[in-house]
């Protein structure tokens, strides 16, 4: 979604409801959340969703490069509004940066960066994963309690889809894992087979010397059992 256009909060939200997880990806469900908060917050925002997983924070969406400048500041630091906020599970706001005194060097360098005031919305995704909605305006004072409002129910919505993308990617490369590692042990067994008929050995015994060929050739396991099967077929 490109269009700037300015968007109804109903539909913004009806919009969040529609995100069909199996014809889209986690990278493209947070832009079109960064997209339509954009289009739906009140302050000509600029906008970047946050996640966290342990100590690691990146920005995985943004309208803009000055939120994704802001946000990276933050991580540099380790402190900060979208931080703070993921953390706690809070919204902070900043009403007016040339006077912000909770993050007194990141504020400085906000409004040095033409940034006034900002919004940063927790978004709880999982148990080990947390983010956060950061939103920046160019004027100071751009959120009244109205807009707070508004974004923290826009918060709400986006943490629904968010949390849902992420638990899909999340199952989807599980399944690819598991299929990955099925493929990898059923041509190993047939390595195994192979070598276990070439010089009548064990299962362990086979194993064995297709382990000590992978650590001699420095190549994985399987990639030593696909050779193995390939040169067994004459291919």
């Amino acid at each position: 979604m490109t269009s700037l256009e300015p968007l109804d909060p109903t539909a913004a939200f009806a919009e969040l409801g529609r995100i069909k997880l199996s014809e889209t990806n986690l990278d493209d469900v947070l832009s079109r959340v960064a997209d339509l908060a954009k289009r739906t917050l009140p302050g000509t925002p600029e906008v970047s969703v946050t996640l966290i997983r342990g100590a690691r924070a990146h920005t995985v969406a943004f309208t803009g490069p000055v939120a994704s400048t802001l946000d990276e500041w933050q991580y540099e630091r380790g402190y900060g509004p979208c931080l703070d906020a993921a953390s706690a599970a809070t919204t902070l706001s900043v009403p007016d940066m040339a006077v912000e005194t909770r993050w007194p060097d990141w504020s400085a360098r906000a409004a040095q960066a033409g940034v006034r005031s900002s919004l940063a919305i927790a978004l709880p995704v999982q148990e080990d994963v947390v983010g956060a909605l950061n939103v920046y305006s160019l004027d100071p004072k751009a959120f009244d309690d109205d807009a707070v409002a508004l974004a923290e129910k826009f918060g709400g919505y986006a943490a629904v889809a968010v949390a849902n993308a992420h638990f899909y990617d999340a199952t989807a490369t599980l399944a690819r894992q598991m299929r990955t590692a099925m493929e990898s042990r059923a041509v190993i067994e047939q390595a195994k087979g192979i070598i276990m008929g070439q010089r009548r050995c064990t299962a362990d015994e086979a194993f064995t010397l297709i382990s000590k060929l992978s650590q001699d050739c420095n190549r994985k396991l399987r990639e030593v059992a696909e050779a193995l099967v390939a040169e067994a077929r004459g291919t």
